[in-house]
Protein backbone atom coordinates (compact mmCIF):
# COMPACT_ATOMS: atom_id res chain seq x y z
CA UNK A 1 0.00 0.00 0.00
CA UNK A 2 2.80 2.41 0.87
CA UNK A 3 4.45 2.09 -2.54
CA UNK A 4 1.14 2.43 -4.37
CA UNK A 5 0.25 5.54 -2.35
CA UNK A 6 3.68 6.97 -3.19
CA UNK A 7 2.94 6.38 -6.89
CA UNK A 8 -0.37 8.24 -6.64
CA UNK A 9 1.32 11.14 -4.85
CA UNK A 10 4.09 11.31 -7.43
CA UNK A 11 1.57 11.31 -10.28
CA UNK A 12 -0.35 14.06 -8.54
CA UNK A 13 2.78 16.23 -8.41
CA UNK A 14 3.99 15.43 -11.94
CA UNK A 15 2.98 17.55 -14.92
CA UNK A 16 3.30 16.67 -18.56
CA UNK A 17 2.27 13.54 -20.42
CA UNK A 18 5.78 12.18 -20.99
CA UNK A 19 6.76 12.62 -17.35
CA UNK A 20 3.63 10.88 -16.07
CA UNK A 21 4.13 8.00 -18.50
CA UNK A 22 7.73 7.61 -17.34
CA UNK A 23 6.62 7.49 -13.69
CA UNK A 24 3.99 4.85 -14.45
CA UNK A 25 6.34 2.76 -16.57
CA UNK A 26 9.09 2.67 -13.94
CA UNK A 27 6.67 1.79 -11.15
CA UNK A 28 4.79 -0.96 -13.00
CA UNK A 29 8.01 -2.53 -14.28
CA UNK A 30 9.48 -2.70 -10.77
CA UNK A 31 6.48 -4.26 -8.99
CA UNK A 32 5.62 -7.95 -8.60
CA UNK A 33 2.90 -9.11 -11.01
CA UNK A 34 0.28 -9.44 -8.25
CA UNK A 35 0.73 -5.80 -7.18
CA UNK A 36 1.10 -4.45 -10.73
CA UNK A 37 -2.17 -6.14 -11.72
CA UNK A 38 -4.07 -4.55 -8.83
CA UNK A 39 -2.50 -1.15 -9.50
CA UNK A 40 -3.58 -1.36 -13.15
CA UNK A 41 -7.09 -2.35 -12.06
CA UNK A 42 -7.28 0.78 -9.89
CA UNK A 43 -5.58 3.15 -12.34
CA UNK A 44 -8.04 2.18 -15.08
CA UNK A 45 -10.94 3.14 -12.81
CA UNK A 46 -12.16 -0.45 -12.45
CA UNK A 47 -12.21 -0.34 -8.63
CA UNK A 48 -15.87 0.67 -8.49
CA UNK A 49 -16.97 -1.89 -5.92
CA UNK A 50 -18.05 -0.07 -2.76
CA UNK A 51 -16.79 -2.08 0.22
CA UNK A 52 -17.96 0.45 2.81
CA UNK A 53 -20.13 3.46 2.03
CA UNK A 54 -18.73 6.97 2.37
CA UNK A 55 -21.56 7.71 4.82
CA UNK A 56 -20.42 4.84 7.05
CA UNK A 57 -16.81 6.04 7.01
CA UNK A 58 -18.03 9.50 7.94
CA UNK A 59 -19.98 8.06 10.87
CA UNK A 60 -16.93 6.13 12.13
CA UNK A 61 -14.77 9.24 11.95
CA UNK A 62 -17.31 11.39 13.83
CA UNK A 63 -17.83 8.82 16.58
CA UNK A 64 -14.12 8.57 17.35
CA UNK A 65 -13.13 12.19 16.85
CA UNK A 66 -16.03 13.71 18.78
CA UNK A 67 -16.60 16.34 16.11
CA UNK A 68 -20.02 17.92 15.57
CA UNK A 69 -21.65 17.04 12.26
CA UNK A 70 -21.83 20.66 11.18
CA UNK A 71 -18.05 20.97 11.41
CA UNK A 72 -17.52 17.86 9.27
CA UNK A 73 -20.05 19.18 6.74
CA UNK A 74 -18.28 22.54 6.58
CA UNK A 75 -14.96 20.79 6.04
CA UNK A 76 -16.51 18.65 3.30
CA UNK A 77 -17.90 21.77 1.63
CA UNK A 78 -14.33 23.07 1.30
CA UNK A 79 -12.76 19.76 0.20
CA UNK A 80 -15.56 18.22 -1.89
CA UNK A 81 -14.63 14.59 -1.23
CA UNK A 82 -15.56 12.47 1.80
CA UNK A 83 -12.47 10.25 1.63
CA UNK A 84 -10.15 13.26 1.56
CA UNK A 85 -12.10 15.09 4.28
CA UNK A 86 -11.75 12.10 6.62
CA UNK A 87 -8.04 11.76 5.82
CA UNK A 88 -7.40 15.42 6.64
CA UNK A 89 -9.47 15.41 9.84
CA UNK A 90 -8.03 12.13 11.11
CA UNK A 91 -4.50 13.50 10.90
CA UNK A 92 -5.60 16.25 13.29
CA UNK A 93 -7.82 14.40 15.76
CA UNK A 94 -7.24 10.68 15.27
CA UNK A 95 -4.01 10.47 17.26
CA UNK A 96 -5.48 12.42 20.14
CA UNK A 97 -8.67 10.35 20.19
CA UNK A 98 -6.82 7.03 19.96
CA UNK A 99 -8.29 3.54 19.78
CA UNK A 100 -9.75 2.26 23.09
CA UNK A 101 -7.47 -0.34 24.65
CA UNK A 102 -10.47 -2.24 25.94
CA UNK A 103 -11.66 -2.91 22.41
CA UNK A 104 -8.85 -4.43 20.35
CA UNK A 105 -9.33 -4.39 16.60
CA UNK A 106 -11.11 -7.56 15.38
CA UNK A 107 -8.69 -7.91 12.43
CA UNK A 108 -4.95 -7.48 12.48
CA UNK A 109 -3.85 -4.19 10.95
CA UNK A 110 -1.07 -4.95 8.46
CA UNK A 111 2.00 -2.83 8.09
CA UNK A 112 1.59 0.01 5.58
CA UNK A 113 4.34 -1.53 3.46
CA UNK A 114 2.43 -4.81 3.09
CA UNK A 115 1.92 -5.69 -0.61
CA UNK A 116 -0.93 -3.99 -2.42
CA UNK A 117 -2.51 -7.32 -3.38
CA UNK A 118 -2.68 -8.29 0.33
CA UNK A 119 -4.62 -5.12 1.09
CA UNK A 120 -6.96 -5.58 -1.88
CA UNK A 121 -7.59 -9.32 -1.51
CA UNK A 122 -7.53 -9.80 2.26
CA UNK A 123 -7.43 -6.69 4.43
CA UNK A 124 -10.07 -4.41 2.89
CA UNK A 125 -12.61 -7.18 2.09
CA UNK A 126 -12.11 -8.50 5.63
CA UNK A 127 -12.99 -5.14 7.14
CA UNK A 128 -15.98 -4.78 4.81
CA UNK A 129 -17.31 -8.15 6.00
CA UNK A 130 -17.55 -6.96 9.62
CA UNK A 131 -20.55 -5.21 11.13
CA UNK A 132 -21.32 -2.60 13.74
CA UNK A 133 -18.68 -1.66 16.27
CA UNK A 134 -16.36 -4.47 15.15
CA UNK A 135 -16.17 -2.83 11.72
CA UNK A 136 -15.68 0.62 13.23
CA UNK A 137 -12.78 -0.58 15.38
CA UNK A 138 -11.16 -2.31 12.40
CA UNK A 139 -11.40 0.85 10.28
CA UNK A 140 -9.96 3.00 13.07
CA UNK A 141 -7.12 0.50 13.57
CA UNK A 142 -6.22 0.82 9.90
CA UNK A 143 -6.43 4.60 10.03
CA UNK A 144 -4.08 4.65 13.01
CA UNK A 145 -1.40 2.79 11.00
CA UNK A 146 -1.52 4.99 7.91
CA UNK A 147 -0.43 8.54 7.16
CA UNK A 148 -0.65 11.07 4.37
CA UNK A 149 -1.56 9.74 0.96
CA UNK A 150 -1.82 6.16 2.32
CA UNK A 151 -4.86 7.16 4.39
CA UNK A 152 -6.54 8.91 1.47
CA UNK A 153 -5.91 6.02 -0.93
CA UNK A 154 -7.31 3.46 1.51
CA UNK A 155 -10.48 5.51 2.06
CA UNK A 156 -11.00 5.80 -1.68
CA UNK A 157 -10.48 2.07 -2.22
CA UNK A 158 -12.96 1.26 0.55
CA UNK A 159 -15.64 3.63 -0.75
CA UNK A 160 -15.23 2.63 -4.42
CA UNK A 161 -14.52 6.20 -5.51
CA UNK A 162 -10.96 5.74 -6.75
CA UNK A 163 -10.44 8.46 -9.34
CA UNK A 164 -7.03 10.10 -9.66
CA UNK A 165 -7.19 11.77 -13.06
CA UNK A 166 -4.84 9.43 -14.92
CA UNK A 167 -6.28 8.91 -18.39
CA UNK A 168 -6.36 5.41 -19.83
CA UNK A 169 -4.24 6.67 -22.71
CA UNK A 170 -1.35 7.41 -20.34
CA UNK A 171 -1.59 3.94 -18.82
CA UNK A 172 -1.58 2.38 -22.29
CA UNK A 173 1.51 4.39 -23.26
CA UNK A 174 3.31 3.13 -20.17
CA UNK A 175 2.29 -0.48 -20.85
CA UNK A 176 3.33 -0.18 -24.49
CA UNK A 177 6.73 1.16 -23.48
CA UNK A 178 7.21 -1.75 -21.05
CA UNK A 179 6.08 -4.51 -23.36
CA UNK A 180 6.91 -3.27 -26.85
CA UNK A 181 3.29 -3.99 -27.88
CA UNK A 182 1.01 -1.70 -29.87
CA UNK A 183 -1.36 0.48 -27.84
CA UNK A 184 -4.30 -0.75 -29.93
CA UNK A 185 -3.53 -4.36 -29.04
CA UNK A 186 -3.28 -3.54 -25.33
CA UNK A 187 -6.54 -1.58 -25.52
CA UNK A 188 -8.22 -4.60 -27.12
CA UNK A 189 -6.91 -6.93 -24.42
CA UNK A 190 -8.28 -4.64 -21.73
CA UNK A 191 -11.76 -4.34 -23.29
CA UNK A 192 -14.51 -6.03 -21.34
CA UNK A 193 -12.70 -5.82 -18.02
CA UNK A 194 -9.41 -6.82 -16.44
CA UNK A 195 -9.14 -9.40 -13.66
CA UNK A 196 -6.31 -8.29 -11.33
CA UNK A 197 -4.29 -11.51 -11.15
CA UNK A 198 -0.67 -12.36 -12.02
CA UNK A 199 -1.92 -14.59 -14.86
CA UNK A 200 -4.01 -11.76 -16.34
CA UNK A 201 -1.04 -9.39 -16.03
CA UNK A 202 1.22 -11.85 -17.86
CA UNK A 203 -1.41 -12.40 -20.56
CA UNK A 204 -1.82 -8.65 -21.05
CA UNK A 205 1.89 -8.17 -21.74
CA UNK A 206 2.44 -11.42 -23.66
CA UNK A 207 4.03 -11.05 -27.08
CA UNK A 208 2.06 -11.66 -30.30
CA UNK A 209 -1.59 -11.50 -31.20
CA UNK A 210 -2.31 -14.92 -29.76
CA UNK A 211 -5.87 -16.19 -29.97
CA UNK A 212 -7.54 -12.93 -29.02
CA UNK A 213 -9.87 -12.63 -32.01
CA UNK A 214 -11.65 -15.74 -30.71
CA UNK A 215 -12.19 -14.34 -27.23
CA UNK A 216 -15.32 -12.66 -25.97
CA UNK A 217 -13.71 -9.22 -25.93
CA UNK A 218 -15.07 -6.38 -28.08
CA UNK A 219 -12.70 -4.19 -30.04
CA UNK A 220 -11.86 -0.68 -28.75
CA UNK A 221 -14.43 1.68 -30.23
CA UNK A 222 -13.44 4.26 -32.86
CA UNK A 223 -14.88 7.67 -31.94
CA UNK A 224 -15.70 10.71 -34.07
CA UNK A 225 -14.62 14.31 -33.42
CA UNK A 226 -16.94 17.34 -33.66
CA UNK A 227 -16.79 18.93 -37.08
CA UNK A 228 -15.37 22.46 -37.02
CA UNK A 229 -16.72 24.47 -39.93
CA UNK A 230 -14.38 26.93 -41.69
CA UNK A 231 -14.82 30.65 -41.10
CA UNK A 232 -15.51 31.15 -44.82
CA UNK A 233 -19.06 29.89 -45.49
CA UNK A 234 -18.10 29.08 -49.08
CA UNK A 235 -15.14 26.88 -48.14
CA UNK A 236 -15.37 23.10 -48.12
CA UNK A 237 -15.70 21.75 -44.55
CA UNK A 238 -13.40 18.79 -45.29
CA UNK A 239 -10.56 18.02 -47.65
CA UNK A 240 -11.36 16.39 -50.97
CA UNK A 241 -14.68 15.97 -52.72
CA UNK A 242 -17.87 14.61 -51.17
CA UNK A 243 -17.15 11.33 -52.97
CA UNK A 244 -14.20 10.77 -50.63
CA UNK A 245 -16.53 10.66 -47.63
CA UNK A 246 -19.22 8.25 -46.46
CA UNK A 247 -22.09 10.25 -45.00
CA UNK A 248 -24.66 8.76 -42.62
CA UNK A 249 -27.18 9.92 -40.07
CA UNK A 250 -25.96 10.25 -36.49
CA UNK A 251 -28.40 8.04 -34.62
CA UNK A 252 -29.60 8.66 -31.06
CA UNK A 253 -29.14 5.29 -29.37
CA UNK A 254 -26.34 3.53 -27.50
CA UNK A 255 -23.18 2.44 -29.27
CA UNK A 256 -22.56 -1.30 -29.25
CA UNK A 257 -20.72 -4.24 -30.76
CA UNK A 258 -22.63 -7.40 -31.62
CA UNK A 259 -20.32 -10.43 -31.52
CA UNK A 260 -20.65 -14.03 -32.68
CA UNK A 261 -17.56 -16.06 -31.79
CA UNK A 262 -16.94 -19.69 -30.84
CA UNK A 263 -20.67 -20.40 -30.74
CA UNK A 264 -21.35 -17.56 -28.26
CA UNK A 265 -23.39 -14.40 -28.85
CA UNK A 266 -22.51 -11.17 -27.05
CA UNK A 267 -23.69 -7.57 -27.04
CA UNK A 268 -21.24 -5.06 -25.56
CA UNK A 269 -21.95 -1.38 -24.94
CA UNK A 270 -19.35 1.31 -25.46
CA UNK A 271 -19.12 1.51 -21.67
CA UNK A 272 -17.75 -2.06 -21.72
CA UNK A 273 -20.90 -3.54 -20.20
CA UNK A 274 -22.28 -6.84 -21.39
CA UNK A 275 -25.97 -6.08 -22.00
CA UNK A 276 -27.25 -9.44 -23.28
CA UNK A 277 -30.15 -9.77 -20.79
CA UNK A 278 -31.72 -6.44 -21.76
CA UNK A 279 -31.91 -7.24 -25.50
CA UNK A 280 -32.85 -10.89 -26.11
CA UNK A 281 -33.99 -10.16 -29.68
CA UNK A 282 -30.50 -8.88 -30.54
CA UNK A 283 -28.87 -11.94 -29.02
CA UNK A 284 -31.20 -14.06 -31.16
CA UNK A 285 -29.99 -12.01 -34.13
CA UNK A 286 -26.34 -12.67 -33.20
CA UNK A 287 -27.12 -16.39 -33.06
CA UNK A 288 -27.82 -16.27 -36.82
CA UNK A 289 -24.57 -14.47 -37.69
CA UNK A 290 -21.71 -16.51 -39.14
CA UNK A 291 -19.14 -17.49 -36.53
CA UNK A 292 -16.28 -15.01 -36.30
CA UNK A 293 -18.43 -11.90 -36.91
CA UNK A 294 -18.25 -8.54 -35.10
CA UNK A 295 -20.63 -5.70 -36.00
CA UNK A 296 -20.31 -2.11 -34.82
CA UNK A 297 -23.46 -0.05 -34.66
CA UNK A 298 -26.23 1.51 -32.62
CA UNK A 299 -28.79 -0.15 -30.39
CA UNK A 300 -32.04 1.69 -30.89
CA UNK A 301 -35.80 1.17 -30.47
CA UNK A 302 -37.52 1.06 -33.85
CA UNK A 303 -40.96 -0.51 -34.35
CA UNK A 304 -41.16 -2.63 -37.50
CA UNK A 305 -43.63 -0.46 -39.42
CA UNK A 306 -42.49 2.92 -38.11
CA UNK A 307 -40.80 5.33 -40.55
CA UNK A 308 -38.34 6.50 -37.89
CA UNK A 309 -36.89 5.23 -34.61
CA UNK A 310 -38.59 5.92 -31.31
CA UNK A 311 -37.16 8.66 -29.03
CA UNK A 312 -34.29 7.80 -26.70
CA UNK A 313 -36.72 7.62 -23.78
CA UNK A 314 -38.12 4.40 -25.25
CA UNK A 315 -34.64 2.87 -25.25
CA UNK A 316 -34.16 3.91 -21.63
CA UNK A 317 -37.06 1.66 -20.69
CA UNK A 318 -35.02 -1.31 -21.95
CA UNK A 319 -31.66 -0.44 -20.39
CA UNK A 320 -30.75 -2.32 -17.23
CA UNK A 321 -33.62 -4.80 -17.55
CA UNK A 322 -32.60 -8.34 -16.69
CA UNK A 323 -35.61 -10.00 -18.26
CA UNK A 324 -37.88 -7.64 -20.24
CA UNK A 325 -41.38 -9.05 -20.48
CA UNK A 326 -43.46 -9.59 -23.63
CA UNK A 327 -45.31 -6.30 -23.12
CA UNK A 328 -42.12 -4.24 -23.00
CA UNK A 329 -40.57 -6.17 -25.88
CA UNK A 330 -43.67 -5.44 -27.96
CA UNK A 331 -43.87 -1.75 -27.03
CA UNK A 332 -40.13 -1.05 -27.38
CA UNK A 333 -38.64 -3.45 -29.96
CA UNK A 334 -34.88 -3.03 -30.34
CA UNK A 335 -32.90 -3.16 -33.56
CA UNK A 336 -29.17 -3.18 -34.20
CA UNK A 337 -28.42 -0.43 -36.68
CA UNK A 338 -25.10 -1.62 -38.11
CA UNK A 339 -22.62 0.71 -39.76
CA UNK A 340 -19.38 -1.25 -39.72
CA UNK A 341 -18.07 -4.82 -40.01
CA UNK A 342 -14.99 -5.26 -37.83
CA UNK A 343 -14.46 -9.00 -38.10
CA UNK A 344 -15.54 -11.56 -40.69
CA UNK A 345 -14.90 -15.30 -40.46
CA UNK A 346 -12.47 -14.56 -37.65
CA UNK A 347 -10.43 -12.09 -39.76
CA UNK A 348 -9.79 -8.63 -38.33
CA UNK A 349 -11.08 -6.19 -40.97
CA UNK A 350 -10.21 -3.01 -39.10
CA UNK A 351 -7.06 -2.20 -41.13
CA UNK A 352 -9.07 -2.30 -44.37
CA UNK A 353 -10.53 0.94 -45.77
CA UNK A 354 -14.09 1.77 -44.77
CA UNK A 355 -15.41 1.38 -48.33
CA UNK A 356 -14.38 -2.30 -48.32
CA UNK A 357 -15.76 -2.93 -44.85
CA UNK A 358 -19.06 -1.34 -45.89
CA UNK A 359 -19.28 -3.53 -49.00
CA UNK A 360 -18.65 -6.62 -46.87
CA UNK A 361 -21.32 -5.48 -44.39
CA UNK A 362 -23.92 -5.07 -47.15
CA UNK A 363 -23.04 -8.51 -48.52
CA UNK A 364 -23.40 -10.03 -45.05
CA UNK A 365 -26.86 -8.57 -44.61
CA UNK A 366 -28.00 -9.93 -47.98
CA UNK A 367 -26.78 -13.42 -47.10
CA UNK A 368 -28.14 -13.48 -43.56
CA UNK A 369 -31.02 -15.95 -43.23
CA UNK A 370 -34.29 -14.32 -42.16
CA UNK A 371 -35.52 -14.66 -38.61
CA UNK A 372 -38.18 -17.28 -37.94
CA UNK A 373 -41.50 -16.00 -39.23
CA UNK A 374 -39.92 -12.90 -40.80
CA UNK A 375 -39.30 -12.00 -44.40
CA UNK A 376 -36.09 -10.08 -43.68
CA UNK A 377 -33.10 -10.10 -41.34
CA UNK A 378 -35.40 -8.94 -38.54
CA UNK A 379 -33.75 -6.63 -36.00
CA UNK A 380 -30.64 -6.07 -38.14
CA UNK A 381 -30.71 -2.86 -40.16
CA UNK A 382 -27.96 -1.02 -42.00
CA UNK A 383 -27.40 2.67 -41.39
CA UNK A 384 -28.09 4.10 -44.86
CA UNK A 385 -25.44 6.08 -46.69
CA UNK A 386 -26.50 9.54 -47.88
CA UNK A 387 -25.71 11.22 -51.20
CA UNK A 388 -24.51 14.78 -51.74
CA UNK A 389 -23.88 16.45 -55.08
CA UNK A 390 -21.50 18.93 -53.42
CA UNK A 391 -20.48 20.38 -50.07
CA UNK A 392 -22.95 23.24 -50.54
CA UNK A 393 -25.77 20.74 -49.83
CA UNK A 394 -24.36 19.67 -46.45
CA UNK A 395 -26.32 22.06 -44.25
CA UNK A 396 -29.62 21.33 -45.97
CA UNK A 397 -29.01 17.61 -45.41
CA UNK A 398 -28.17 18.18 -41.75
CA UNK A 399 -31.44 20.03 -41.23
CA UNK A 400 -33.31 16.91 -42.42
CA UNK A 401 -31.89 14.85 -39.54
CA UNK A 402 -34.58 15.44 -36.95
CA UNK A 403 -37.53 14.37 -39.12
CA UNK A 404 -35.85 10.97 -39.58
CA UNK A 405 -35.09 10.65 -35.87
CA UNK A 406 -31.36 11.45 -36.02
CA UNK A 407 -29.15 13.94 -34.17
CA UNK A 408 -27.22 15.11 -37.18
CA UNK A 409 -24.66 13.68 -39.61
CA UNK A 410 -21.60 11.43 -39.51
CA UNK A 411 -18.87 12.04 -42.07
CA UNK A 412 -16.32 9.21 -42.42
CA UNK A 413 -13.36 9.11 -44.77
CA UNK A 414 -14.07 6.29 -47.23
CA UNK A 415 -10.47 5.15 -47.04
CA UNK A 416 -10.20 5.23 -43.26
CA UNK A 417 -9.21 2.19 -41.19
CA UNK A 418 -11.09 1.45 -37.98
CA UNK A 419 -8.85 2.89 -35.26
CA UNK A 420 -9.14 2.99 -31.47
CA UNK A 421 -10.36 6.00 -29.51
CA UNK A 422 -10.77 9.50 -30.87
CA UNK A 423 -8.33 10.09 -33.76
CA UNK A 424 -8.96 13.35 -35.55
CA UNK A 425 -9.10 13.52 -39.31
CA UNK A 426 -10.99 10.32 -40.16
CA UNK A 427 -14.47 10.44 -38.60
CA UNK A 428 -16.46 13.58 -37.86
CA UNK A 429 -19.86 14.21 -36.26
CA UNK A 430 -21.93 17.19 -37.36
CA UNK A 431 -24.79 17.46 -34.91
CA UNK A 432 -27.84 19.67 -35.16
CA UNK A 433 -27.80 22.89 -33.20
CA UNK A 434 -29.42 22.34 -29.79
CA UNK A 435 -32.73 23.67 -28.61
CA UNK A 436 -32.45 26.88 -26.60
CA UNK A 437 -34.63 28.52 -23.95
CA UNK A 438 -34.00 31.38 -21.53
CA UNK A 439 -34.59 30.28 -17.92
CA UNK A 440 -34.34 31.88 -14.48
CA UNK A 441 -31.91 30.66 -11.80
CA UNK A 442 -33.90 29.39 -8.79
CA UNK A 443 -31.57 27.18 -6.69
CA UNK A 444 -27.84 26.58 -6.35
CA UNK A 445 -25.70 23.93 -4.70
CA UNK A 446 -21.94 23.63 -4.18
CA UNK A 447 -20.01 21.41 -6.55
CA UNK A 448 -17.42 18.79 -5.71
CA UNK A 449 -13.69 18.29 -6.08
CA UNK A 450 -11.78 21.48 -6.86
CA UNK A 451 -15.03 23.44 -6.99
CA UNK A 452 -16.37 22.16 -3.67
CA UNK A 453 -16.39 25.66 -2.15
CA UNK A 454 -18.20 27.23 -5.11
CA UNK A 455 -21.86 27.11 -6.12
CA UNK A 456 -21.71 25.38 -9.50
CA UNK A 457 -24.83 23.16 -9.65
CA UNK A 458 -27.88 25.15 -10.69
CA UNK A 459 -31.64 24.63 -11.01
CA UNK A 460 -33.58 26.78 -13.47
CA UNK A 461 -37.24 27.62 -13.94
CA UNK A 462 -39.67 28.81 -16.62
CA UNK A 463 -42.71 31.01 -16.22
CA UNK A 464 -46.13 29.38 -16.00
CA UNK A 465 -49.66 30.41 -15.11
CA UNK A 466 -51.01 29.12 -11.78
CA UNK A 467 -53.16 26.08 -12.50
CA UNK A 468 -52.41 26.44 -16.21
CA UNK A 469 -55.11 29.10 -16.51
CA UNK A 470 -54.72 32.02 -18.87
CA UNK A 471 -55.65 34.50 -16.14
CA UNK A 472 -53.70 32.66 -13.41
CA UNK A 473 -50.87 34.36 -11.56
CA UNK A 474 -47.44 33.97 -13.15
CA UNK A 475 -45.02 31.74 -11.26
CA UNK A 476 -41.70 30.03 -11.92
CA UNK A 477 -41.72 26.24 -12.31
CA UNK A 478 -38.52 24.21 -12.09
CA UNK A 479 -37.51 23.06 -15.54
CA UNK A 480 -33.91 21.79 -15.68
CA UNK A 481 -30.65 21.39 -13.78
CA UNK A 482 -27.28 22.26 -15.29
CA UNK A 483 -23.73 22.53 -14.05
CA UNK A 484 -21.62 23.13 -17.15
CA UNK A 485 -21.15 25.94 -19.63
CA UNK A 486 -19.74 28.81 -17.54
CA UNK A 487 -16.07 29.77 -17.47
CA UNK A 488 -14.11 30.26 -14.23
CA UNK A 489 -14.64 34.01 -14.21
CA UNK A 490 -18.40 33.63 -14.60
CA UNK A 491 -18.55 30.89 -11.95
CA UNK A 492 -16.75 33.10 -9.42
CA UNK A 493 -18.96 36.09 -10.20
CA UNK A 494 -22.15 34.01 -9.96
CA UNK A 495 -20.95 32.42 -6.71
CA UNK A 496 -20.55 35.85 -5.12
CA UNK A 497 -23.99 36.85 -6.34
CA UNK A 498 -25.61 33.67 -4.97
CA UNK A 499 -24.08 34.19 -1.52
CA UNK A 500 -25.41 37.73 -1.28
CA UNK A 501 -28.86 36.98 -2.75
CA UNK A 502 -29.84 33.79 -0.91
CA UNK A 503 -33.45 33.80 0.30
CA UNK A 504 -33.73 30.32 1.88
CA UNK A 505 -31.55 27.33 2.70
CA UNK A 506 -32.53 23.67 2.38
CA UNK A 507 -29.51 21.74 3.67
CA UNK A 508 -26.80 22.23 1.02
CA UNK A 509 -29.22 23.91 -1.40
CA UNK A 510 -29.81 27.66 -1.52
CA UNK A 511 -32.84 29.37 -2.99
CA UNK A 512 -31.95 32.69 -4.61
CA UNK A 513 -33.76 35.77 -5.78
CA UNK A 514 -35.27 34.99 -9.21
CA UNK A 515 -33.28 37.65 -11.06
CA UNK A 516 -30.59 35.96 -13.17
CA UNK A 517 -31.43 34.68 -16.65
CA UNK A 518 -29.42 32.03 -18.52
CA UNK A 519 -29.80 30.62 -21.99
CA UNK A 520 -29.95 26.83 -21.69
CA UNK A 521 -29.05 24.54 -24.57
CA UNK A 522 -30.35 20.96 -24.68
CA UNK A 523 -30.73 18.06 -27.07
CA UNK A 524 -34.36 17.13 -26.64
CA UNK A 525 -37.49 17.00 -24.50
CA UNK A 526 -39.74 14.20 -23.33
CA UNK A 527 -43.03 14.21 -21.47
CA UNK A 528 -42.48 13.07 -17.88
CA UNK A 529 -44.77 12.50 -14.93
CA UNK A 530 -41.82 12.59 -12.53
CA UNK A 531 -40.95 16.22 -13.21
CA UNK A 532 -42.97 19.13 -11.88
CA UNK A 533 -42.91 20.85 -15.25
CA UNK A 534 -44.16 17.67 -16.95
CA UNK A 535 -41.04 17.64 -19.13
CA UNK A 536 -37.71 15.82 -18.91
CA UNK A 537 -34.78 17.69 -20.51
CA UNK A 538 -31.98 15.80 -22.28
CA UNK A 539 -28.36 16.98 -21.76
CA UNK A 540 -29.09 20.53 -20.51
CA UNK A 541 -26.14 22.93 -20.21
CA UNK A 542 -25.65 26.68 -19.96
CA UNK A 543 -24.87 28.35 -23.27
CA UNK A 544 -24.65 31.95 -21.99
CA UNK A 545 -25.47 34.23 -19.07
CA UNK A 546 -28.18 36.64 -20.23
CA UNK A 547 -27.22 39.64 -18.08
CA UNK A 548 -28.93 41.78 -20.69
CA UNK A 549 -32.34 40.24 -20.04
CA UNK A 550 -34.69 40.79 -17.06
CA UNK A 551 -36.21 37.71 -15.42
CA UNK A 552 -39.72 38.75 -16.45
CA UNK A 553 -38.75 38.22 -20.10
CA UNK A 554 -37.51 34.64 -19.66
CA UNK A 555 -39.25 31.88 -21.60
CA UNK A 556 -42.42 30.16 -20.48
CA UNK A 557 -43.41 26.58 -19.93
CA UNK A 558 -45.71 27.03 -22.93
CA UNK A 559 -42.59 27.66 -25.06
CA UNK A 560 -41.11 24.38 -23.87
CA UNK A 561 -44.35 22.49 -24.48
CA UNK A 562 -44.46 23.91 -28.00
CA UNK A 563 -40.98 22.49 -28.61
CA UNK A 564 -42.09 19.16 -27.17
CA UNK A 565 -45.06 18.98 -29.52
CA UNK A 566 -43.01 20.07 -32.54
CA UNK A 567 -39.93 17.94 -31.89
CA UNK A 568 -40.87 14.73 -33.76
CA UNK A 569 -41.34 16.54 -37.07
CA UNK A 570 -39.32 19.67 -36.42
CA UNK A 571 -37.57 21.19 -39.42
CA UNK A 572 -37.22 24.73 -38.10
CA UNK A 573 -34.13 26.98 -38.24
CA UNK A 574 -30.97 25.96 -36.46
CA UNK A 575 -31.56 27.50 -33.02
CA UNK A 576 -35.08 26.02 -32.90
CA UNK A 577 -36.39 28.69 -30.53
CA UNK A 578 -40.17 29.24 -30.46
CA UNK A 579 -41.71 32.67 -30.51
CA UNK A 580 -41.63 34.40 -27.11
CA UNK A 581 -44.65 33.70 -24.95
Amino acid sequence: MRRFAALIEQLDHTSGTAAKVAVLQRWLAAEPAADAAWALHCLLGKQRRRLITARRLRQICLEQAGLPEWLFDDCYAQVGDTAETIALLWRQVGTEAGTPASAPAPVAAPAPDAPLHTWMEEVLPGVAGLEGEAQAEAVRALWSRLAGMELLVMNKLLSGGFRIGVAQGLVLLALAGMSGLEESLLAHRLMGGFTPTPAAWAGLLAAGQGDEARSSRPYPFFLASPLELPADPGAAPLAGSVDDWQIEWKWDGIRGQLIRRAGASLLWSRGEELINPAFPELIALADRLPDGTVLDGEVIVWPAEAPRPAPFAALQRRLGRRAPGPKLLGECPAVFLAYDLLEQEGRDLRPQPLRLRRAALESLQRQLPPAAGASSAGPLRLSPTLALAGWEELEALRQRARPVGAEGLMLKAAGSPYLAGRRRGHWWKHKLEPYRLDAVLLYAQAGSGRRANLFTDYTFGLWDRDGGKQDGERRLVTFAKAYSGLNDREINALDRWIRSHTTERFGPVRAVEPAQVFELAFEGLQASRRHRSGIAVRFPRISRWRQDKPAAEADTLANALALLEAEPLSDTPSDRRPAAG
